[in-house]
């Protein structure tokens, strides 16, 4: 994990928890259990929809665009402010809002896989139920 990405840890400590975790060659984090941002080189997006859209767009702040053959992929990230890596308050309030548009995406939070779910035991059968005779007159 790169330096970057574990000091996101202090300058969200506002908002609350954040887990980071690898993925696609870069990182999410992650605040109770909704992906709120993602980091692809060092730099970091936050999560943004129609109700945040405003805030980003005042700011110039564009979508996180990958490539997919030849066409580009605007995503529901968009460049994070450099403000809020030197002012704390200043980052919950960003964090909130990336926390807000993850909630109306509708996407259910992300289940943590506890040590007990990793070590399930497989399913079993039901026992079979007898039947009971018929009382006879």
């Amino acid at each position: 994990m790169s330096a970057f990405v574990q000091s996101l840890h202090e300058v969200f400590e506002r908002l609350g928890r954040i887990e980071t975790r690898r993925m696609f060659g870069g990182h999410g984090v992650w605040h109770e259990g909704r992906m709120i941002a993602l980091v692809a080189k060092d730099t970091l997006y936050l999560k943004s929809d129609a109700g945040s859209a405003e805030d980003f767009d005042k700011l110039n702040l564009p979508p996180f665009t990958y490539v997919r053959e030849g066409k580009a992929m605007p995503m529901s990230y968009r460049l994070a402010p450099a403000d809020l890596f030197e002012d704390r308050e200043e980052a919950a309030l960003w964090g909130r809002r990336a926390y807000e548009a993850a909630l109306r995406s509708g996407q259910p939070p992300k289940q943590k896989k506890t040590a007990a779910a990793a070590r399930k035991a497989p399913a079993r059968k039901a026992p079979v139920k007898k039947k009971k005779k018929a009382a006879s007159s």
